[in-house]
Order: structure tokens, then sequence, then C-alpha cells
């Protein structure tokens, strides 16, 4: 009895250390499970020892893991993994085999192993990635439907199934007679599985669920669903594979059938308690005096290791044809070590392959690359927007791209772009093309790309916001863009790029999030739609119909929803939510807090009549006045004097506003010209302009594409709009000296 109580008292402790972490590091705006780790060094043995029995916890873990695994298999159907077979299969295999080859060398050649065997072992520890951390990270940042987010689950998931391969042929290394038996023992018991449950699939699972279902009986649906799920894992393990492996088929096999997202809907709560275990146990391993002792070369390791695969998986995705921002964020997302890296260290501890000192050294260098991947994932957006900006890198893309895009006749007009060919993306193309309306699609997949080849749809491979794409949709000529990107970071990204192609264009864009109407419509979209909200409006009209309410009526009652941007339906929010929700945004780009001086020519203007955005770029989220902060402005707002105003947009372009704001500038001082045929300045150079005219010119846009940055020898050509400052009022003179 006093075992049992020992026990409880040990997995409360975990699951409420946990709960106390994983809060702690919402509020520090961080991935919960940083907390969920965090908490599990400090309560398991090497920190103040509240919990002792680490083998019971890591039982209840491997539950976690095996769940979120199965979650993952209904969530990530066949249909999803037809779209990425060939990088799931072939990709992954090619990324295991390199590491580990590449791995093995580098360690035998340093002399970190004396046998080669020893380097392949370690080799193939290294090759492998976390599953649990980078699902957790990408479910939380809402992209595991992105391309990025559906690549590297693919990479993982084959990862995930040669582990079983690995445990049955790397211990036999040490006796080198029995490699080729152990081998075909491996694939022989892995085809029988995959047989049987290919068979079970598609024969007997839907029927006995379907049989289940019927009972309405949520308890009897839960169980079964948790014995399917637990009873494949359970027979993999029999057979010497991994229970992940288990897990994750038993979640393909129902991943088809109409009660899919029922099962779903009763598993997730359960998978979220029990991972968050697998998280506190992993961050019980750590020995926190062993990575002091040897912090030095455990950061060594770690910097080398994340870099080193990093490098190896740019390649091979951008190899077979994905986009370069693609092949980034995949790479930085996939360049820790795995949690089953330690089942495959523990193997060789056990089988006399790797030291004690190095494998205390691989635990402490595997959990903290665990600890970095939510880091390295939310942060290589901005750091591929850097590189995007790099101009050796920009033109040999640009070259690059050539190759990859339909050509797209230079006289297209009046057209509407549509970024993203997913479920909305067809639907909006098909509208559209219904009513003969031209449209051109952009997109990074290449499935979508060879059903629109198919349908000879105009089309641009790449990322929609990239400006390497966008120069190619002639934005300037267009009516209209529709985002329908599963990505918000990558929505708002666009967003903000089309507008400095064309100021003008009316943008739609889809949110995921009730926070992303007010932001993507301060960023200047014309209209946000939010999916469930207007799947409860259609069904709201449908239900007034029947009752007897007029068209008319129906439709200015939902009208009226829609123009107060769903004001009226959405949940309230706090105030310390809309403070998250700003953070959260500007985060996310260069962003700065200014204050309007006392000569600010902005003082007792609104936001409309500044013409902010248009003139400088950045975009107001935020004012703080009087003590009180004033969320997503609207256009009327008025600017007073020491109103501390939160901007976000690129830096040249906050250091625009800046100098407007602080009266360097004025309103009618900066403006945008355009440059004529007939213009005496066509053909000359900006450094001329500048010298003659007495005026700096601070950008420039040139067929639809904004250049903030305008080199001094660039040669300016008719049809050219110039954004002239002086501080004299000359710009309206220059007008008829452009002409």
């Amino acid at each position: 009895m006093a075992a049992v109580n020992d026990f409880v008292l040990e997995l409360t402790t975990v699951l409420g250390s946990s709960a106390l972490g994983g809060f702690i590091a919402n509020r520090l705006r961080q991935p919960v499970l940083l907390g969920y780790l965090i908490s599990g060094l400090i309560i398991g043995p090497f920190g103040f020892g509240l919990v002792q029995e680490i083998e019971n916890i890591k039982s209840l873990a491997e539950i976690g893991v095996a769940f979120l695994l199965f979650t993952l298999g209904v969530e990530f159907s066949l249909t999803e993994l037809k779209r990425v077979k060939d990088i799931a299969i072939n990709g992954s295999l090619l990324q295991i085999g390199l590491t580990t080859v590449v791995v093995a060398l580098v360690s035998f050649w340093l002399g970190w192993v004396d046998q080669i065997t020893e380097a392949v072992f370690l080799g193939a520890i290294l090759s492998l990635s976390s599953t649990a951390v980078v699902l957790k990270t990408l479910t939380e940042r809402g992209e595991t439907n992105t391309v990025y987010g559906q690549v590297m689950l693919a990479i993982l998931i084959v990862q995930d199934l040669a582990l079983g391969l690995m445990l049955a042929v790397l211990p036999a290394l040490n006796e080198p007679s029995n490699l080729v038996t152990a081998l075909l023992t491996a694939i022989l018991k892995a085809v029988i599985f995959f047989t049987a449950a290919f068979v079970a699939g598609y024969w007997i699972i839907p029927p006995v669920i379907k049989t289940i279902a019927e009972t309405e009986n949520s308890e009897l649906f839960l169980l079964a669903v948790l014995a399917l799920c637990l009873g494949v894992a359970l027979i993999t393990a029999s057979l010497g594979l991994s229970i992940e492996m288990g897990a994750f088929v038993a979640g393909l096999t129902i991943s088809e059938i109409d009660y899919a997202d029922q099962a779903l809907a009763k598993i997730l709560p359960l998978r979220d308690t029990f991972a968050s275990l697998f998280f506190a146990s992993i961050g019980m391993l750590i020995d926190p005096q062993i990575l002091w002792q040897n912090l030095g070369v455990i950061l060594e390791l770690v910097i080398l290791i994340m870099f080193g695969k990093a490098m190896i998986v740019f390649p091979i995705i951008w190899g077979f044809g994905y986009s370069f921002r693609t092949s980034v964020l995949a790479s930085l997302g996939l360049n820790q070590i795995g949690e089953f890296s330690f089942v495959l260290a523990l193997v060789a501890f056990e089988s006399g392959l790797m030291s004690r000192e190095s494998y205390l050294l691989l635990l402490g260098t595997t959990a903290i690359t665990l600890v970095l991947t939510p880091v390295s994932i939310k942060f290589s957006p901005r750091l591929v927007e850097k590189l995007l900006n790099l101009p050796w890198l920009s033109q040999y893309l640009r070259s690059r791209q050539q190759e990859k895009i339909i050509t797209l006749p230079d006289t297209i007009s009046n057209h509407v772009v549509v970024a993203g060919y997913g479920r909305v993306g067809q639907i909006i193309v098909k509208i559209l093309r219904d009513r003969a309306i031209p449209v051109v699609v952009i997109d990074n997949s290449e499935a979508a790309i060879q059903r629109l080849r198919q349908e000879k749809i105009p089309y641009l491979f790449g990322d929609g916001d990239s400006d390497l794409v966008l120069e190619k949709a002639h934005l300037e000529t267009a009516t209209a863009l529709a985002i329908a990107l599963p990505d918000p970071a990558s929505t708002r990204i666009l967003l903000k790029h089309a507008l400095a192609f064309a100021p003008q264009i009316a943008i739609v864009a889809r949110c995921h999030t009730n926070s992303e109407i007010d932001v993507l419509t301060q960023m200047g979209a014309k209209e946000v739609i939010q999916p469930e909200f207007e799947a409860a409006l259609a069904m709201g009209a449908e239900i007034l119909q029947t009752l007897g309410t007029s068209r008319n009526t129906i439709d200015s009652a939902i009208d009226e929803i829609r123009t107060d941007r769903y004001l009226s339906i959405r949940p309230e929010l706090t105030l310390t939510s809309l403070a998250q929700e700003i953070r959260k945004t500007a985060s996310a780009t260069h962003n700065q807090w200014l204050t309007i001086s006392v000569n600010s020519p902005l003082i007792g203007m609104t936001l409309a009549s500044a013409n902010i955005r248009q003139l400088t770029g950045v975009t107001v989220m935020s004012i703080q006045r009087n003590g009180e902060t004033i969320y997503y402005p609207q256009a009327d707002t008025r600017l007073e004097m020491s109103d501390r105003i939160l901007v976000v947009g690129k830096r040249k372009e906050v250091a625009l506003f800046q100098d407007l704001l602080q009266g360097n500038l004025s309103i009618s001082n900066i403006k945008w010209i355009l440059l004529n045929e007939t213009s005496l300045w066509v053909g000359k150079t900006v450094l001329q302009l500048q010298q003659q005219e007495q005026i700096k010119l601070e950008a420039l846009r040139r067929q639809g594409k904004l250049i903030r940055l305008v080199k001094p020898e660039t040669i300016l050509e008719a049809e050219d709009y110039l954004l002239i400052s002086e501080k004299r009022d000359r710009t309206n003179s220059l007008q008829t000296q452009f002409d």
C-alpha cells in the first residue's frame, strides 16, 4: 500500500510541477514543453529529488509518446502522406544514411571513438530527430499543415519507423556474423506487421469501430480507441519493433474512416496529459553537475550537431524541389537529437559500444538540443528573411526560380492572385474560373503544382511570401489577392510584402485564430475571413430562412457582423490577452516604440489622413496614451502629443517613420511621384537627382517591386514611382519637372 501511495505522490508531483512549469513558460511567451522539461529537472533525482522512481514515470511517459504518434497518424492521413511520399521515403532514408556516414567518419577520424562499429552506432543515434518535440511545437504554433510542417513530420515518421530496424541490427555490430540474420529478421517482422496492419485497417478495424460508435456510448468508444492504440503498440513491441511505430500505424488505420475526428477528440486530453510526463521524464535525466563540469564540451557538441544536421538536411530537402524557405525552416526544425536516441544510446551503453562518460555527455547534449528546438523553430522565419535579403543569395534564387515557374505574360492584368492551393484555395480558384476571371495561383507543393499543370491553371511555384515569387505575379496590375495559406506567420509576411508591391490592391485573407482578425486588418487586409465564424453564419442564415425570415433581412444581419469584423460574436478578450497578441505579432518582425514629440507634424492627424503605411511602410499596432493602451487603433484614431506608438516594419521603414514623427519631414514634403516617359530625369542616376534637386529619395517602386534602400548609381526609368522627401515644400513643383 505504501508503494502505491508513493507512486501516486510522485505522479501528482510530476503533473503538478509540469502544470506550474508550463504556466510559467506560457507567461514568458515560451513553448510550454520547455516548462515541462525544466520542471522535470528540478524535481528529478539530480534536482531536489522529489521524484526518485523515474522508471515508473517513464513507463507512463511511453504511453504519452504512443498517444502522440497515434494522434499524428489520425491527423496525418494516407492522403496527406502521399503528397510528401518522395521526401518521406527517399529523403528520410537519404538523411538517415548520410547523417550516419558523416558522423561515423568524423567521429572516427577525430578519435572520439576507438572502433568503426562504435562510430556507426553514434551516427545512427544522431541521425534521429524528435517527433514529440517537433510535433508539439508545430501544434502549438498551428503549423502542422504547412508545407515545411508536413515535410518535417514525414521525415520524422520514417525515422521512427526505422528505429525498429536499428534496434534489431545495431546490437549485432558486435557480432558481424549475426548481422545479416538480424537484418533479414527485422525486415521479415516489419513486412509481417505492415501486411497484418493493412488487412486489419481495411477489413477489420472500420466495422468494429463503427459497431461501437453506433452504441452512442462515449465511454465504450474511448475504451475501444485506447485499446486499439496501445494494443497495436504492444504487438510491435513484442515483434522487437518500436511502440511508437505501432501507435502511429494504429492511427493511420482509422484516419480514413468516418469516426476519425471523434477518436481524435477523445484521445487529445489524454495525449496532452501523458505527453507532459514524457517531457518531464526527459528533464529528470539531465544531471546539472555533469552539464556544469563538461559545459564547454557539451555546448561545442550542441553547436556542432545542430549546425551539422541542418547542413545535411537542407540540401536533401532542397534537392527534392522544395523552396529555399521550406528547406531552411525544415532543416532548422530537424537539427536536434531525438528522444528515441535515448533508447539507442542505452542499448549502446549496455552493449559496451559506448562508455559511461560518453553516454552521460550524450544525454546532456540531447536534452539541450531538445530544449533549443522550440526556440530554433520560433526564430527560423526571421533567419530566412535575413538570408533572403542577402544580395548574392537573392540573385541566385531569382535565377533558380526562373526554372521552376510557368512563364506568365508581362501584359497580364485584371487578374486575381490566389496564394495557397489547398482545400480553401481550390474552391476560390473554381469560383473565379467559373466566371471567366483570370487567376494566378502561388503554391510551393509539388503535388499542387501537378494538379495546376493538369488543369492548365497559370501558377507560380514557390513561397507566397517570397519577394522573388510576388515579383512575377504582377500584383501591380492585379485586381485582388486571396491569401489561403495554412501558416499564420506566412500570411502576415505575404500581406506586408504584397502591399509593398501594390499598395492599392484589395487583399482578402483567411485567418486561423480570432486574434489574427485584428492583426491582419491592421496590417492592411481589406477583408479577413474566419472559417468557423463563416460556417456559423451560413448555418444561422439557413435556420432563419427556414423560420420564414426574408433574405434581405438575413443578408443585412450577416453583412453587419462581417463589417464589424465579427466583434459582436467574438469572445471578449481581456486587456492581458490583447497585450500578449500584440507582443507575439510584433516579435515576428522588427518593432519599436516611438513617442510623438511636441513639434511632430502628426499631432491632430488621424492614421488615415497621415497615410503612414503607404508613405513609410510601417504598421501601427498600438498606442499608449495617459496610462491606457489602444490596441489595433482604427483608421479614424487621432494622434496626440506624447502618444507612444508601437510600429512594426523593416528597419529602413521604421527609420523613415521616425524622421516623419520627429518633424524632420512633414506630411506635405514626403510624396510618391510618378516619373513619366517625357521626364528629363529618365536615364539619369539617383545621385544626380538628389544633388541637383536637393531632395532625398526614400524609396523606389519599379514594376510593382518596392525598393527601400536605393543605390546612388541606380538609373531612373519611365514609370518609376519615387518616394521623395525634403525639408522645403518643393515636391509639387518637382512633379512638373518629372512629367
